[in-house]
């Protein structure tokens, strides 16, 4: 992704083309949007989660290595009978909210129901064009780190359908923005996934 040339604006200008709320009054009013690169290739963690939002009338974005995807385990050995969960870029009012993520650790949990597409054919390709069928429900989708302490290079089995965080210390930087968006809008947050394509339109 052209990751030097994306701005808070720029971000702003795809979320209004889509006609998807961009919340750009008040401190600490976080946009939380996932963003879904050109490159499909699975088990890497090629995507992008941002948060944006206001500090003292300052625009603050940041930008952490994810992945927006499941990894090639579960796409290769779905947990569900219908196929692997890949979540359906779009906006998702008050999807997450603050939990546990398993029950382990401090994260953002699905609170609202979701789109996924069902990749339910085994051969390790993430499939979401049209042909591919869909389901809507809460299927645990969250948004959580890999592992507890540094980098993942590969996805494997940290995502089957969730939003995963590359490195655990970008993830602990989120969960504190998320906390303190907390104290002033709620514990419970919006998500937009979007594809690449958006942004450079």
């Amino acid at each position: 992704m052209k990751q030097r040339g994306l701005t808070y604006e720029r971000l702003k200008t795809a979320m209004d083309a889509l006609s998807y709320p961009f919340y750009d009054e008040g401190d600490y009013n976080l946009n939380l949007i996932g963003i879904r690169t050109d490159d499909q290739r699975s088990n890497l963690f090629n995507d992008w989660i941002i948060a944006a939002f206001r500090q003292n009338d300052h625009e603050q974005l940041f930008a952490f290595q994810a992945t927006t995807d499941p990894g090639t385990y579960w796409l290769n050995n779905p947990m569900n009978a219908v196929g692997t969960a890949i979540l359906r870029p779009g906006h998702y009012r008050q999807l997450f909210a603050l939990g546990k993520h398993q029950g382990k650790y401090d994260a953002l949990v699905q609170h609202a129901g979701v789109t996924v597409y069902r990749d339910n054919n085994r051969d390790g390709v993430l499939d979401t064009n049209s042909s591919v069928p869909t389901q809507y429900g809460n299927f645990g989708i969250n948004l959580h780190r890999a592992r507890d302490g540094g980098k993942s290079q590969q996805v494997d089995r940290w995502s089957a359908g969730c939003q995963v965080i590359a490195n655990s210390h970008d993830f602990d930087l989120l969960m504190a923005i998320a906390l303190r968006a907390a104290q002033e809008y709620g514990h419970v947050f919006s998500y937009t996934l979007l594809l690449e394509q958006h942004l450079w339109r």
